[in-house]
């Protein structure tokens, strides 16, 4: 699992590869990751965007950015969480994510939490050593 924490919000990212809806030999490889977002502070706040980048390992970059998660804008009051599942497809057998969720107060303050980089990896990428 992976976990950052901004500004009393963290994130926590758990990815899985997906055997059963990949095809390795027609470049296709499929992630599902599933997110906690848990709101530690005082004050309650909104997740309005999401900002990813994606990027393969054959230096392929994919930008993903759009209102809430899972067409949700969740609210968070303090000691709440949100979690969901989403998933991303890959043509290379491994990859790693990074992005961000921009959250607003209830006084209409903006701010980005981080969401930590995360390794897409599959049973079918080669291990190189340097």
């Amino acid at each position: 699992m992976y976990s950052q924490t901004t500004r009393s919000i963290t994130v926590t990212v758990q990815p899985v590869y997906l055997d059963d809806q990949s095809s390795p030999t027609e470049g296709h490889y499929v992630w599902a990751y599933h997110v906690r977002i848990e709101n530690a502070g005082g004050e309650t706040v909104q997740l309005r965007m999401r900002h990813w980048r994606i990027t393969d390992s054959h230096g392929r970059v994919q930008e993903v950015q759009g209102p809430g998660v899972v067409g949700e804008q969740p609210v968070l009051e303090p000691g709440q969480s949100f979690e969901y599942t989403s998933g991303t497809p890959l043509s290379a057998p491994s990859g790693i994510m990074v992005g961000a969720y921009q959250m607003e107060t209830t006084q209409g303050e903006r701010f980005d939490v981080a969401i930590p980089a995360f390794s897409l990896d599959s049973p079918h990428q080669e291990v190189r050593l340097n």
